[in-house]
């Protein structure tokens, strides 16, 4: 039997179609507009002639940009900072949600309290330096990893997921002999598959874009990560070779952007079921 739309339904359909169109050219054209400048000839990106299309296609800023020995380092890393960031921000949060998903934890009001608290105030930038400097962290990677190394947003939304678990589940591994720590990483760390992916996710492309403590902390040019030399290109307008000619900086500032980019793009769909699954149980239980 074929249900009839009203009219109000069909009107309603139609403009959320329109809506939905707008929004993915508004997503979608900065990222065809980048690509075509990148691969255009430098003088017509600067006169405005790359509006969608590229004009006069040439790959010399890629050639400029690959070819630069600092691009290598800085990717490197990027990618050691955003991998040793994720895992050990997976480990310490899933590891402090667990035990404040349990009602039987002493003071655990207390804790979230305390936790809830730091999403409203924290203690500075002038404060937080000062730790990092008296620990002698600067200069490493720690300074870039460890002073946002637990988020309470995620720590809040993990304890949310682990408070859902069957009950059961853990009793019955602790019955076999399973002590807490077993719990986690048998039991429960297996079946958190699409939060830990979420999360994961998040913080991966945090630091993957993230300067400002690399700004701060790291004064060694060889310690510094893929944004602060795209920072460089796009802010400081200095060019990747140094003090060089700058007949492609502008096409070089774009080919940087794809280069930074590209990575998040190619991992995102491989675990975008996981990312829905984590963001919907969020979004429900939390």
């Amino acid at each position: 039997m074929k249900i009839r739309e009203s009219l109000a339904s069909r009107l309603f359909d139609a403009f959320n179609t329109v809506i939905m169109i707008g929004l993915v050219i508004v997503m979608v054209y900065p990222m065809i507009f980048v690509f075509s400048a990148s691969i255009s000839e430098n003088a017509m990106v600067v006169s405005g002639q790359v509006l969608l299309w590229p004009k006069s296609l040439t790959l010399a800023a890629y050639e400029r940009v690959v070819f630069n020995p600092d691009l290598w380092v800085s990717y490197w890393n990027t990618i050691r900072y955003t991998f040793v960031h994720t895992v050990l921000t997976l480990m310490a949060t899933s590891a402090m949600a667990y035990p404040l998903a349990k009602k039987w934890l002493p003071g655990r009001r207390v804790i979230l309290l305390m936790a809830a608290f730091t999403l409203l105030f924290s203690g500075g930038l002038i404060p937080t330096f000062l730790v990092v400097q008296k620990l002698g962290l600067l200069n490493t990677i720690w300074a870039i990893v460890l002073p946002s190394l637990i988020s309470t947003w995620h720590l809040f939304i993990m304890r949310t997921f682990f408070e859902a678990l069957p009950e059961e589940l853990e009793d019955a591994a602790t019955i076999d002999g399973c002590g807490t720590i077993q719990v986690l990483l048998r039991i429960v760390l297996p079946l958190s598959l699409p939060v830990l992916a979420t999360i994961g996710l998040y913080t991966a492309v945090n630091q993957w874009n993230a300067f400002f403590d690399a700004l701060i902390y790291l004064n060694d040019r060889s310690m510094y990560p893929l944004q602060i030399m795209l920072r460089n290109i796009l802010i400081a307008g200095s060019n990747v070779q140094g003090e060089g000619d700058m007949s492609h900086m502008e096409t070089m500032k774009y080919a940087m952007i794809i280069i930074a980019t590209l990575p998040i793009l190619c991992i995102y769909p491989f675990i975008q079921k996981y990312f829905i699954q984590g963001s919907m149980i969020g979004g429900i239980k939390g």
